[in-house]
């Protein structure tokens, strides 16, 4: 872990699933496939990682606006 430079909260087993959950999430990996993958039985323990904060967040907003397609809005 330190030669990898993940340090601190994030070098722990619970500090990695957390990042694979949120980044699995953030990259558009369905709800459903992290759930089973994090072997949850209940759909509402993975939601919880949807309330990733700071640059997580930033992601997740990004990852919704860019598919929107400016309107022409002088038709």
């Amino acid at each position: 872990m330190e030669r990898a430079g993940v340090v601190g909260l994030q070098a722990s087993p619970k500090g990695l699933r957390h990042g694979f959950a949120v980044g699995a999430l953030v990259t558009g990996v369905p709800d459903t496939t992290v759930m089973r993958w994090l072997g949850h039985a209940r759909l509402e323990t993975t939601m919880i990682y949807t309330e990733a904060l700071g640059a997580e967040a930033q992601a997740i907003a990004q990852r919704m606006w860019k598919p929107l397609v400016p309107r022409d809005l002088s038709a």
